[in-house]
């Protein structure tokens, strides 16, 4: 039996540079960093980051159930309503049986339960949260979501590191195509902005050190590029296949093509020198869609600024790709949202899809010189973009590349 066409109802965002999707995609197009100065960081080695803010985030979520939760949750809850909303669809009206939730993040509620490690050393076990478990297990996103829109069908807490958002929107396509569910409202979270984990990339190597300003630090594919900078966010989408989308009346902003996913078994935190493993993922999810190479009119990249991912995924999109479709980077402006990072760049992807713009990289004139791929710099670029591929690599080796198209 062929497999159904799958596709992208609704979507939801809240990042660094938005509240919802429609400003995370003016803020990116716009190709300018929020990155600044944390409060709460003072004194560690990398004391900046792009953060979600303007937004009272209990008040937005309502009633008493924000106390239990994580900032990561609270921003996938935002997304996912949004792009329930987004998708024209009721939680209070649809078969919750049918409905799936799978979201994912990286590190989940490290935040939390740093801080509680905090209150039980200084004040204390009688002093810890009541909910102190609830606000740091990884799989809460998805479980809060299932809560507040009555979904009661299969729910998962995917983590593949930064590729959690795009493993996530691939297990909830597969969830569709074998009939497990009608709906799958899928994507990934992440908030881990606190000193723990910036002491832990300054350590690592891979975090940039402050240089100035740090709107301008984070340059992916550029020639000085120096190091990522930290993001948060959260990214959702609704799937369900096209046929049951269209039978409503709803008009699918894109068609989930194909995925592909590999282990680089290599190292944990730097990727195969040869990026082949890496390709092998590319090559998987243009399989599975049916597309030859040339057939990609744009590629979303993972670009995250660090010296060894930039230079073997350039050189990945330069043998894959040798028509040199226009590459993007968004993390030039978003930081790197970690686990939430593949589901905001596959939802950009579809806006690019739906509106024919791919957005600028922020930070950067123009590739280092060894690299052959045509970035996208300065001004968004306006062109019809058909089909177009989102990457996502993540410490320990974990490769993910969703296929999108145009409906």
């Amino acid at each position: 039996m062929n497999r159904p066409d799958i596709a992208v109802t609704g979507l939801g965002m809240i990042t660094p540079v938005g509240n919802d999707t429609e400003s995370t995609w003016q803020g990116v197009c716009a190709g300018v960093s929020p990155a600044r100065t944390v409060a709460g960081l003072e004194g560690c080695a990398i004391d900046f980051a792009c953060v979600v803010d303007g937004i009272d985030l209990d008040a937005a979520i309502g009633g008493r159930a924000a106390f239990r939760m994580g900032k990561y949750v609270k921003l996938a809850v935002l997304a996912a309503r949004e792009a329930v909303t987004d998708a024209g669809l009721d939680p209070a009206r649809w078969d919750g049986t049918r409905v799936a939730v799978i979201v994912g993040t990286s590190s989940g509620g490290s935040t939390s339960l740093t801080e509680q490690a905090v209150v039980l050393d200084r004040q204390g076990a009688g002093a810890t949260s009541p909910s102190a478990i609830l606000l740091t297990i990884p799989n809460m996103p998805a479980a809060e979501i299932a809560i507040q829109l009555r979904a009661t069908g299969p729910s998962m807490a995917p983590c593949t590191a930064c590729s959690s958002g795009v493993t996530a929107l691939s297990v909830a396509r597969d969830l569709l195509a074998s009939g497990q569910c009608d709906i799958a409202i899928a994507g990934a979270t992440e908030s881990i902005v606190y000193p723990v984990a910036m002491a832990g990339f300054a350590r690592s190597g891979a975090g940039a050190q402050r240089d100035g300003d740090p709107a301008g630090l984070c340059r992916p594919f550029a020639a000085d590029r120096a190091g990522l900078v930290m993001g948060e966010g959260a990214a959702v989408m609704v799937l369900e296949r096209a046929d049951d989308a269209r039978a409503r009346g709803a008009v699918p902003r894109a068609l989930f093509a194909g995925a592909g996913a590999t282990t680089d078994a290599h190292h944990p935190i730097s990727p195969h020198p040869s990026g082949r493993i890496a390709q092998a993922a590319v090559e998987n999810a243009l399989r599975d869609a049916g597309w030859a190479a040339e057939d990609v009119d744009h590629v979303n990249a993972h670009g995250t600024a660090t010296p060894a991912n930039d230079a073997t995924e350039a050189a990945l999109i330069s043998r894959v790709f040798p028509h040199r479709p226009p590459v993007t980077a968004p993390k030039g402006v978003l930081g790197h949202c970690m686990g939430a990072a593949g589901a905001i760049e596959a939802g950009l992807t579809v806006l690019t899809l739906q509106r024919g713009v791919v957005p600028p990289i922020a930070n950067l004139d123009a590739p280092a010189p060894e690299f052959d791929i045509d970035c996208v710099t300065g001004q968004p670029l306006r062109q019809p973009i058909r089909r177009a591929v989102s990457h996502s690599f993540g410490f320990g080796g974990h490769n993910a590349v969703i296929a999108l198209q145009r409906p």
